[in-house]
């Protein structure tokens, strides 16, 4: 895996949908694989957190949802998802990976086209299959390689896929703790968790002891 390097920082002050405010500082990079421009969030005391090699900075790899994110669809959990993360890293030292992985991988328009399938019936992984892409295409090589680039090589990662903490395992990141993010249920997204949660492998306490 070629190594990557940060090619510039920023800070730049947060303003949540859900009213979290806060200020992270914002690194681009060079060198990523796939050639896209993938985002790291240095968020609280993120150089302590680097400079740390007893506790791992916490980690959390955000695919990027510009309907759960920025739009506020209730569809899906992202968008309280990457709240939930901004306000736990930025309390304990960390980074935000914000990868442009619409979709699981298929981007935009063909998530919205995986979207009109769902209201046929399918479910997200189900839909994602039948437009002729992966089921979950996601690649976290890129996220391996900003993690070095900020000087990390353990870490302890905020998720319930399994999948982000084995392919980082696969890559030489070394994680110290797989850290579960909450459960941001409502009546539109259930039938979206409880896709993840049943064929996606993610770890979900959903009511009525599902995972």
């Amino acid at each position: 895996m070629p190594a990557a390097t940060v090619r510039t920082q920023v800070l730049v002050p947060l303003r949540l949908a859900d009213g979290c405010t806060t200020t992270a500082r914002v690194f681009t990079f060079d060198g990523l694989v796939d050639g896209r421009e993938h985002l790291a969030l240095g968020l609280g005391d993120c150089a302590a957190a680097v400079a740390d090699r007893h506790d791992p900075p916490l980690v959390r790899l955000h695919s990027e949802c510009l309907t759960g994110d920025v739009l506020g669809s209730e569809r899906c959990d992202c968008g309280p998802q990457l709240a939930e993360a901004v306000g736990r890293i930025s309390r304990t030292g960390g980074f935000l990976l914000y990868l442009r992985q619409e979709g699981r991988g298929i981007g935009l328009y063909a998530k919205l086209e995986a979207y009109a399938l769902q209201d046929t019936g399918l479910d997200t992984y189900e839909a994602n299959l039948a437009l002729g892409y992966a089921a979950d295409g996601r690649d976290y090589t890129v996220a391996a390689q900003m993690l070095r680039a900020l000087g990390l090589d353990r870490v302890a990662v905020l998720t319930n896929n399994p999948d982000k903490v084995a392919q980082l395992d696969r890559l030489g990141i070394e994680i110290a703790e797989r850290v579960p993010t909450g459960l941001h249920l409502t009546a539109t997204n259930a039938p979206y968790l409880a896709a993840k949660a049943a064929r996606g492998a993610h770890v979900l306490a959903m009511p009525g002891g599902r995972h």
